[in-house]
């Protein structure tokens, strides 16, 4: 067999090559006002990973045993997953923080014979028999972050082809049902070569992941992964300052976050005057980042770049798009977000707009420059099925000889130049008798407003006939609790939609104290969720001089 695909082959290698470099760091406290951590080097993670070897093999775990990994982030989890993938083992990862029917669905269909999980993972298994009832082995984890196996001889690597199955991860479900997407080793592989080369990442650098799953790829990288103070389950109650301590006291070059963690972060810094010049590059993903979003982090790194990666959980990275390449202007006019080319080995086209399955890519009408459809992707780093749906499969995917197309579910188009523009999500497209709306070329003229934290284009009606509305989250509640400013409020947004043909047809205004959003980011507005919230709810008319005075609930 030539050379094994197994992402796990990487941690030895780079034992070798940089030994006594730390790879994770685990904190644990304060110790004199500093963060004190649980350091290990490659050596020793490498080490910890055989130690998991040996223990998952005495407890039964087999090559191709699909594993329920339900561990904490930090060493258990990086150390885990490396020795499932070493053992051949196909580790399923869940988002616990999805909700507990979402979550207890997922388990079910994707019938892990092992699980391996902390104290309460094990009890809620037993609880919930029904969803559980494949687990033949359970392996008990500590819950503690810090928690170490035990030291163990070199485990044997299983080699594994690039098309086997390494891994089952799960979607989070922000416009539908959670999915597990079926990894390859080869594609793993492919990201670890696309991301270190899309953005110059070598060995001995220092990553902050504010999402866990990102740090898997930082022993492959040989980046030292300081895994950051902050719950996954509520990534949004993140202190900034803790942030912010581990970045300058470990020298982060490199770091991962969503907007909303990023804009905290940038309101802390302003707050305390702080910049942030050890960071090279700061990726920011889970949703369109603003363009004055963008401006605000830039600022933070004189020695860095702000950049922000497109793709899914199917398929990344896809584009790249840095601070330098915002044109604000447009993105604050209605064209959308610019996210930037393709990077190397990726092919973007843009399909005509369907909410059908297209089976081959010469059933798929193919949209010049400038028009508007469903981003398709093609490449090394693009899933090919989810496990155990056929129809998403079918309604997801397109073959094209021997190589299958993904349908992000995103709008957007490709401008004359070959950036990537993006419009919204498909589902969340608004259609009404004038045409079609989306909403990354509505919201950001409205969120210019000084009051508005965020707003949400929604559809009200059948599709083809909708009335379209905004929602607005104002930043505080003196203008919902005062008839005058919630007047004033409806006049200047009704004077910002009448500056644009597109929405100069938003009529209709709805106040919501708090926008429901993802799990995993904190980013993603569930605008579907709001749009039936909308239909039960007092609107305000843009166009009257009084505004009804509607309840705005919590």
């Amino acid at each position: 067999m030539s050379e094994s695909a197994n992402i796990a082959r990487h941690l030895p290698l780079m034992a070798a090559r940089q030994p006594d470099h730390p790879a994770v760091k685990v904190p644990r406290g304060r110790s004199g006002g500093r963060i004190d951590y649980l350091a290990l080097s490659f050596r020793e993670l490498d080490d910890e990973v055989n130690a998991w070897v040996a223990r998952l093999g005495a407890k039964g775990v087999r090559r191709g045993d699909r594993v329920l990994v339900l561990v904490r982030q930090g060493l258990p989890l990086i150390a885990a997953a490396f020795a499932l993938f070493k053992l051949g083992a196909v580790p399923v990862i869940i988002d616990p923080g999805m909700g507990r029917g979402s979550f207890l669905r997922c388990v079910e269909r994707s019938r892990p014979r092992v699980l391996l999980g902390i104290p309460l993972a094990q009890a809620l298994s037993h609880v919930f028999r029904r969803a559980f009832a494949s687990v033949e082995v359970r392996v008990w984890v500590s819950g503690s972050p810090t928690a170490r196996c035990g030291g163990a001889g070199p485990g044997k690597l299983a080699e594994t082809a690039p098309g086997e199955l390494a891994a089952i991860l799960f979607t989070s479900g922000s416009t539908g049902a959670p999915k597990g997407v079926c990894y390859e080793h080869g594609m793993f592989d492919a990201q670890v070569r696309l991301v270190r080369d899309t953005y110059g990442i070598r060995p001995g650098e220092v990553d902050l992941p504010m999402l866990p799953i990102f740090a898997l790829f930082n022993p492959a990288l040989g980046m030292t992964t300081i895994v950051p103070e902050i719950d996954p389950s509520r990534p949004a109650a993140v202190d900034p300052a803790k942030i912010v301590q581990a970045i300058e006291q470990e020298k982060v070059t490199n770091t991962f976050g969503s907007p909303t963690l990023w804009r905290k972060i940038a309101a802390h810094c302003r707050a305390t005057q702080a910049t942030l010049p050890a960071l090279r590059r700061v990726l920011m993903a889970g949703a369109p980042v603003p363009p004055a979003l963008f401006a605000e982090v830039q600022a933070l790194l004189p020695n860095g770049t702000a950049h922000s990666p497109y793709g899914a959980t199917e398929s990344l990275p896809l584009c790249n798009v840095a601070a330098a390449e915002i044109d604000a202007a447009a993105t604050l006019t209605g064209r959308g977000t610019c996210v930037g080319r393709p990077v190397d080995e990726i092919e973007v086209r843009i399909i005509a707009l369907t909410d059908e399955p297209v089976a081959t890519l010469a059933g798929a009408h193919e949209l010049p420059p400038g028009g508007i459809g469903e981003i398709v992707v093609r490449g090394p780093v693009v899933t090919k099925l989810y496990d155990a749906l056929p129809e998403a499969t079918a309604a997801a995917k397109i073959r094209d000889g021997d190589t299958v197309w993904h349908r992000m579910g995103d709008a957007g188009y490709l401008d004359a130049d070959g950036r990537l523009w993006f419009v919204g999500r498909k589902a969340e497209r608004v259609e009404t008798r004038e045409g079609l709306l989306f909403p990354d070329q509505v919201e950001p003229i409205f969120n210019q407003h000084p009051d508005v934290r965020r707003t949400a284009l929604v559809g009200l009606g059948e599709r083809g006939r909708q009335r379209p509305a905004i929602v607005v989250e104002p930043r505080g509640r003196a203008v919902v609790e005062t008839p005058s400013l919630r007047r004033k409020l409806m006049r200047e947004l009704r004077a910002l939609a009448a500056k644009h043909p597109h929405t100069d047809r938003i009529r209709l205004a709805f106040l919501h104290p708090a926008f429901p959003v993802d799990v995993r980011h904190n980013a993603k507005i569930h605008r579907l969720t709001l749009a039936k919230w909308a239909a039960h709810h007092s609107g305000y008319e843009l166009d009257k001089r009084e505004v009804p005075v509607g309840a705005l609930k919590r």
